[in-house]
C-alpha cells in the first residue's frame, strides 16, 4: 500500500526544529545525513553550510514519518512560506513510483526527474499543475538495487 507523509523544509535550522518535535512526539530519528555526509557530483557545499541537515525522519505513531531538509541559499534553494511543505509518496514499487510519478507531474515542473540517487533510494520532485509540492520516494528491499 503506498504511504503518504509530510516533508518539511527549513532556512537552515532543521536540527533545531526536529529536537524540538522529538521532544514533543518522542521517539529517535531514523536517520540524519548531513550534507557532508553525501557528497554528490558537481554540487559544492561551502564549508559553513557541511553540517546542516539534507535528511532527517523521525517517525510518529505507527505509521506516519515526519521528514525534513535545510533549504541552502548557496545552493540556489530560495525558502519562503508555501514551498517549505512537501507530500511525500513512498510506493511499494518502482513501478509504481514511476506511475505515481508521471501522473502527478503531467502538466506541472519537474524539480528533480525520478531516478536513482546517491543515497540509494529511486527519487524525484515536482510542483504539480495546481502548486502542491511531490516527491516521490521508492526505497529499494535491503540487498536489491534494480
Amino acid at each position: 500500500m503506498t504511504k503518504l507523509n509530510i516533508y518539511l523544509n527549513f532556512a537552515g535550522n532543521t536540527e533545531e526544529v526536529f529536537n524540538f518535535y522529538k521532544s514533543v512526539f518522542g521517539g529517535e530519528f531514523t536517520s540524519v545525513f548531513r550534507f557532508k555526509d553525501m557528497p554528490m557530483e558537481g554540487v559544492n557545499i561551502p564549508k559553513e553550510d557541511e553540517n546542516k541537515i539534507l535528511h532527517i525522519s523521525l517517525p510518529v505513531g505507527k505509521d506516519n514519518v515526519l521528514m525534513a531538509t535545510d533549504s541552502l541559499e548557496s545552493l540556489g534553494m530560495k525558502l519562503t512560506q508555501g514551498n517549505n511543505v512537501y507530500i511525500s509518496v513512498h510506493p511499494e514499487s518502482k513501478e509504481e513510483a514511476d506511475r505515481i510519478f508521471n501522473a502527478l507531474s503531467a502538466g506541472g515542473t519537474i524539480e528533480m526527474p525520478i531516478a536513482d540517487q546517491p543515497w540509494g533510494d529511486y527519487y524525484g520532485s515536482f510542483k504539480d499543475k495546481f502548486g502542491v509540492q511531490w516527491m516521490v520516494i521508492y526505497t529499494y528491499p535491503k540487498g536489491l538495487i534494480e
